[in-house]
């Protein structure tokens, strides 16, 4: 029988692992013996899968952040004797050979220990994507990946892991937005963690369209994909692009940075001649593999954006793709004009889409040679009341009067647009009046040949149709003693047709802007204040320059409240009476009422109620 001596003499970590088998918890201080013994001998290895059993966002903080830096140390050491293909779990390989022999002892301890890593590996990548994790195991966890995505054989960057990281990241079924907000300012700023960021981000998106392609684009599966994208997109929007003017030195991560062939690259340039000085040969090394590096960069950024792109993506991710591509995506592409295809689409949509897509198509069409037959078109169709709600009003208001600042637009194009701006002014709020008197004003400056819009008597219109079609509305149609068609505009009825979709139809050279009479009427005396300065300004042009849309066009009812309040008011208008009146109205005002006098009925109400009362 063995005595009670023997007994305390057995190992501690058979006792730890008789303690969990029995249902017991294991206590700071014992899960610091087991990392020791670890550690210190390869005899204590069994320790290992009792400290990856804390390794879970459901362990307490303390146990996991001590089992996380237990296992870190024991496994970077023992990394770069493992193959790269040994850092993919779930590839278990069989004990006997073909001739029945055991496989060595030491492949067979590999074998055993690349199922542990990887199991290591799960456990700090469903640390980092867990939103029960605190937000300092993260951050530990976090570093322990990019750690060993950074030691990577001969010093390359592991970019096995690191795809496989950004996969789990894609794949979460939580927010992940407490993760990108430390990988982006910690990590993005790496050059090769940019480039692995994209290639990865491209594979993703590959893997997603053959999914779809076999499920026959089910809406399960498209609903499915909505969580993914949002997700890419956070993403490749906090991955920064990469600015060559700003960025002289290229910051990497890894000891090699994006391949190991850039070192032979240098190495053979440094080689080229003996008799160049050698601070001459690293500067033109170091140019040389500036540029190739941002030429690798700029490659992998578009394809990974025009991978996204080709999503079925949300209509919120949508919109937000549209309100900064024209700042965040087309300056940092090599070529912009591949994204032809997906503006027009987008502007060929519709209502706020299109409003969205006006920046983008307009950066391709003046910088990148781009050709849009029907631009003009498109663009006089999203003038509509909607508009002047948009969010992004500002920048669709600033687009419009840049497309009409050209000289080569056509009068009856820019006579179009007046018209349709005035004619809406009448229903939009003041905010959008004021915009439009603003574009109009503009448009007048620059196109003299419409100034007639202003005043045009009838009659004159006559000679400035376009076109003669049957059947016109308010309209007499003619024919004079030399076979000319005459036409003659009834009074009270504007020849302008508001509802057809082609400016050149629309009959707004026959027309004129007396809108903007009415608005000297406005109810608003910020409008009407500055249609009377629009007024002037036409009188004396060569005094007066153009009027930047821009401060118009991010206006509200709380800003034109916000300014009547502000000005300075020199007179204020008092209810002053000579004789107090005794009516609202004065019958003068209305000829053929009469309005009695209020005591009267008064009295006459009393001595009804008094007669039924008695």
């Amino acid at each position: 029988m063995a005595s009670p001596a023997k007994k305390r003499k057995q190992p501690q970590g058979n006792e730890e692992r008789r303690k969990r088998r029995s249902g017991g918890t294991l206590a700071l201080d014992d899960l610091k013996a087991l990392g020791h013994q670890l550690l210190s001998s390869r005899a204590h290895i069994n320790n290992l899968p009792v400290l990856l059993s804390f390794l879970s966002p459901s362990s307490p903080v303390a146990l996991a952040l001590e089992s996380l830096i237990s296992l870190q140390s024991f496994f970077v050491p023992l990394f770069p004797e493992i193959p790269s293909s040994l850092s993919v779990p779930n590839k278990r390989s069989v004990a006997p050979t073909d001739d029945g022999e055991e496989k060595d002892v030491e492949l067979v301890f590999k074998d055993w220990l690349r199922e542990r890593f990887g199991e290591f590996l799960n456990g700090l990548i469903e640390i980092t994507v867990s939103g029960q994790s605190v937000d300092a195991l993260r951050d530990v966890a976090l570093d322990a990946i990019m750690d060993f995505v950074k030691l990577g054989k001969d010093g390359r960057f592991h970019s096995a892991i690191y795809h496989r990281f950004l996969h789990r990241i894609v794949r979460a079924t939580s927010a992940v937005d407490p993760l990108l907000d430390l990988l982006g300012p910690k990590y993005f700023k790496y050059i090769d963690v940019r480039y692995f960021t994209y290639t990865s981000i491209e594979k993703i998106i590959k893997s997603f369209e053959s999914s779809t392609l076999h499920s026959d684009e089910d809406s399960s599966e498209l609903s499915s994909m909505e969580f993914p994208v949002r997700i890419m997109y956070n993403i490749l929007f906090c991955c920064p692009p990469l600015e060559a003017e700003k960025e002289q030195s290229y910051e990497m991560w890894s000891q090699l940075g994006i391949s190991s062939k850039e070192v032979g690259k240098l190495s053979s340039i440094d080689l080229v001649s003996d008799a160049e000085p050698e601070n001459s040969k690293k500067v033109d090394s170091d140019v040389s593999s500036s540029s190739h590096i941002a030429k690798k960069i700029k490659l992998k950024f578009a394809k990974a954006w025009i991978s996204f792109l080709k999503l079925p993506l949300p209509v919120d991710v949508y919109k937000e793709v549209l309100a900064s591509l024209h700042q965040t995506i087309i300056p940092y592409l090599a070529n912009p004009s591949i994204l032809c295809d997906f503006l027009t689409r987008s502007y060929d949509f519709g209502g706020v889409v299109s409003v969205m897509a006006l920046s983008g198509l307009f950066i391709l069409m003046t910088h990148h040679g781009l050709e849009y037959p029907k631009f003009y078109e498109k663009l006089y169709a999203l003038l509509t009341p909607a508009v002047f709600m948009a969010k992004h009003r500002a920048g669709f208001f600033q687009l419009l009067d840049t497309c009409l600042r050209s000289s080569y637009l056509p009068a009856y194009l820019a006579a179009t647009f007046a018209k349709k701006l005035s004619r809406l002014a009448l229903s939009v709020p003041p905010s959008g009046a004021l915009i439009i008197i603003a574009v109009i004003h503009n448009l007048l400056r620059r196109h003299p040949a419409i100034n007639f819009l202003v005043h045009q008597p009838i009659g004159d219109e006559n000679d400035r149709g376009t076109s003669v079609e049957d059947n016109r509305s308010g309209e007499d149609v003619r024919e004079s003693e030399n076979g000319h068609i005459i036409l003659s505009t009834k009074l009270g009825t504007d020849p302008f047709d508001i509802q057809e979709c082609d400016p050149a139809k629309s009959n707004a050279m026959r027309s004129s802007l007396w809108e903007i009479e009415t608005l000297q009427h406005h109810y608003s005396p910020a409008v009407s204040r500055f249609v009377a300065s629009l007024e002037n300004d036409l009188t004396v042009r060569a005094k007066t320059s153009e009027v930047t849309v821009a401060d118009f066009s991010s206006g509200s009812y709380a800003t034109v409240f916000r300014e009547e309040v502000r000005r300075r008011i020199k007179q204020v208008p008092v209810a002053f009476y000579k004789v107090i009146p005794s009516s609202l109205f004065d019958n003068s005002e209305f000829p053929g009422w009469t309005f009695g006098n209020q005591p009267n009925d008064k009295q006459e109400v009393n001595a009804i109620q008094n007669k039924v009362t008695v």
